[in-house]
């Protein structure tokens, strides 16, 4: 997932964000707001790690992202998917003397 999609979703990711890195605050969170350098100065500060390593983290962050994305959609075709052949059953059925 790129980080434009990250920042349009962030309201989404907000709960995976403190579960990820604890120590960033909810005020911190809400500054960061999706945007990929402001996450990676959080992480810095409040981790006291080296910007490299706090771009490797959030990059690995949004890719986790986009891997959980993909499997659930996945799934929603799935579960269309049995929607519509559920459907296409009783119209079947309906359609028997």
């Amino acid at each position: 997932m790129n980080w434009d999609q990250v920042e349009g979703k962030w309201k989404q990711y907000k709960g995976e964000v403190k579960e990820k890195w604890g120590k960033l605050t909810d005020d911190d969170i809400d500054v960061i707001d999706g945007k990929r350098q402001q996450l990676v100065g959080k992480i810095q500060e409040r981790y006291g790690i080296a910007k490299n390593a706090a771009e490797k983290q959030a990059d690995e962050f949004a890719n986790t992202l986009r891997a959980d994305d993909r499997e659930d959609a996945r799934q929603e075709g799935r579960e269309q998917g049995r929607q519509e052949g559920r459907s296409e059953e009783k119209t079947r059925r309906a359609g028997r003397p």
